[in-house]
């Protein structure tokens, strides 16, 4: 069941957003060396919980923290410890926030201090574009799959490759609501975009190749032949003048 929203709900996703994109910063700003990624996490639960938020991650399924920090080659949902980040270190975080009853949900990778090497700086710029390119195609009496084929075009156009067994998703009072919003896919087809719609567009891009498995922890998702991976994410709001980016980092 998709749910569109109302004009009401777009101003609460506005605030959700907002939250978000304010603790992402600071978050930005935090990542160096010698930090934790377990004070990362506090930093993210203090500045969600100051702005009136709700971290959404902390207790979903049983998650343990209020942030997902996965480095190097982990995609997705790394578990905040006692891992020290290091110079070169490809950091991805990936944060939720309820405000109001709504979510926001976004997502960057960053390097500790400078790439390791050009290919690694490539590989972060073109999956930021890409989710640039999928929000542009994200516009009423389009389809799903012209979002999904002009991600998977960009990221495979430069060689790297697309996760397939993690999506984007529909976004609104729960975190994970249909649809679902794969990287990958064929433009023109799939469902028919409409004014109301809120999702989260979030391309995951390896290295090498899309394989992917999942760590013993039951969370921490790394890339099968561990090369490094980077992963973008934004809320966006659908209607007829095009997508609204709600969680915009500042």
């Amino acid at each position: 069941m998709i749910e569109l929203k109302s004009a009401r709900d777009r101003e609460k996703m506005r605030r959700a957003g907002r939250v978000v994109g304010e603790v992402l910063a600071e978050l930005r700003a935090a990542v160096k060396p010698g930090i934790t990624t377990r004070e990362l996490d506090h930093v993210a639960d203090r500045g969600i919980k100051a702005r009136g938020g709700i971290p959404v991650f902390k207790g979903y399924h049983g998650y343990p923290a209020s942030v997902c920090v996965s480095v190097n080659d982990q995609v997705v949902h790394g578990i905040p410890g006692p891992r020290l980040l290091k110079p070169g270190d490809l950091v991805s975080i990936d944060l939720g926030a309820t405000v109001d009853g709504f979510v926001g949900d976004a997502a960057f990778s960053t390097f500790v201090g400078e790439p390791p090497d050009e290919r690694a700086a490539e590989l972060v710029r073109v999956t930021e574009e890409a989710l640039y390119r999928g929000i542009e195609q994200a516009r009423v009496g389009q389809r799903l799959g012209d979002i999904s084929a002009a991600v998977q075009q960009h990221v495979e156009s430069h060689g790297f490759s697309v996760v397939r067994d993690f999506v984007g998703h529909g976004v609104g009072r729960q975190m994970h609501e249909e649809p679902q919003v794969p990287n990958y896919g064929t433009a023109g087809r799939g469902l028919l975009l409409k004014p109301g719609l809120a999702i989260a567009i979030e391309p995951m891009v390896n290295l090498g190749g899309y394989a992917v498995d999942v760590g013993d922890d039951g969370w921490t998702v790394t890339t099968r032949d561990h090369s490094l991976s980077a992963h973008f994410e934004h809320t966006i709001f659908i209607d007829d003048d095009g997508p609204e980016i709600l969680t915009a980092i500042s």
